[in-house]
């Protein structure tokens, strides 16, 4: 695949812990306003910028994009960020208390995108590709990276463990206990030789994004602005490059509104007709083919038949997949998770905490912790060209934003 690097917009090292914010698709307006007020060095008033607005004004209105180009030329009027000299790429290290991820960033083609060299598995919303896409065409710019996993490569690891052997420029922790820590590459051949032999990669974290940099790049070139291949910054989109033994996938579990007319007895009733049935202390479920269900302050772990889990295609393999066949709609009723208001859906570290906060205060009646997605399934159902269901996957620690811009001029 092909990797590019790029003249990045990012902040000196003493402001960077101030700029860094979370992905603007992770954080309420209420929360991002919060995070945003007393810190006007915080990027969330470049990716959540109706931040500076009236509350009446809405997310998707042209001038919350209007103001997020004000506010992006505002950081650099003001030093908040820098261009670096020449392009360049980088190694960026997270590191949590259970784990360390290491990457690759730099610019990856829109049109692998298109042509499935940059695989996804997920089915992207038009509403929400419309709004990043008129996000980026005013910015002039791409605010955030994509995440995107590869099948780990000796010569990628041995570039990569090299480089943090160099004085980073980045060296910090955010509030939630994450270190970033940052090295940048001058020497950038070896990195994309070592690319051009990685076949393809696949979307973690960020498809709407990765979408909605094709259609700004489409746009573009219809405006005339189009040159052969790879010679338009627009056809480049940043991205940061894991291989996939650094990567984790957490479960992203499932909350009900009301129990479809049913009872809490009635409801385990009948899924105890779906599998064995037992009370659990726990808020995870072991195994695949599991699940966790909290209902009436109860935990019950509900184990499939291992009939049920006869190998068949990737998609229909999925707990998240099983969970709907068995238990969703034959049981509650609901037919679509995309449309259906009476589910909704957490993810992250903290979620069996949160799953009991839902139902215990009663904003929710029952909730189901399920067994996450492995990395092997998400590449085999990409790979066979599927997608999964909706939030089937939540990867931490997220990306910060602001660390690196990367502009389509």
């Amino acid at each position: 695949m092909l990797l590019h690097p790029f003249r990045a917009l990012r902040p000196l090292p003493e402001r960077a812990p101030r700029v860094a914010a979370p992905p603007y698709d992770v954080v309420s307006r209420t929360e991002a306003a919060g995070l945003g007020r007393g810190n006007p060095a915080s990027f969330l008033h470049v990716t959540r910028a109706e931040i500076d607005l009236p509350d009446d004004v809405d997310p998707h209105d042209p001038r919350v994009h209007a103001q997020a180009r004000a506010n992006l030329d505002r950081f650099v009027a003001e030093g908040i960020l820098v261009r670096e000299s020449r392009p360049l790429l980088y190694v960026y290290r997270q590191a949590t208390a259970e784990r360390t991820r290491v990457g690759v960033t730099g610019c990856v083609h829109v049109d692998e995108y298109a042509n499935d060299v940059i695989r996804r598995h997920e089915t992207t919303r038009p509403d929400k590709e419309d709004d990043r896409t008129h996000h980026m065409l005013a910015l002039g710019a791409h605010a955030e990276p994509v995440l995107l996993g590869y099948r780990g490569s000796v010569a990628l690891d041995r570039l990569v463990t090299s480089q943090m052997a160099a004085a980073p420029i980045h060296d910090f922790t955010t509030a939630d206990g994450v270190r970033h820590t940052v090295w940048p590459i001058a020497q950038v051949a070896p990195y994309v030789d070592a690319f051009r032999a990685v076949p393809v990669a696949y979307i973690a974290d960020g498809h709407h994004r990765s979408a909605s940099a094709r259609r700004a790049a489409e746009v573009r070139r219809r405006a005339g602005q189009a040159r052969p291949h790879g010679e338009r910054e627009h056809d480049w989109f940043p991205a940061v490059l894991v291989p996939d033994s650094q990567l984790e996938i957490l479960a992203y579990n499932r909350v009900i509104t009301d129990l479809g007319g049913l009872t809490a007895g009635g409801v385990l009733a009948r899924l105890a007709t779906v599998g064995r049935l037992s009370r659990t202390d726990a808020g995870a479920p072991p195994r695949r083919g599991t699940f966790a269900v909290y209902v009436d302050r109860g935990w019950h772990l509900l184990e499939l038949p291992e009939a049920s889990l006869a190998e068949r295609d990737p998609v229909r393999a999925l707990d998240v997949s099983l969970l709907h066949e068995h238990v969703l709609g034959p049981i509650l009723g609901i037919r679509d998770q995309r449309t259906d208001r009476r589910i909704d859906f957490v993810g992250g570290r903290c979620a069996t905490r949160e799953l009991e906060k839902r139902v215990d205060g009663g904003t929710a009646s029952l909730a189901v912790a399920l067994y996450p997605v492995t990395v092997e399934q998400l590449m085999a159902v990409s790979d066979a060209g599927f997608t999964m269901p909706p939030k089937s996957t939540w990867f931490e620690p997220k990306l910060v934003s602001g660390l690196f811009v990367h502009t389509l001029d």
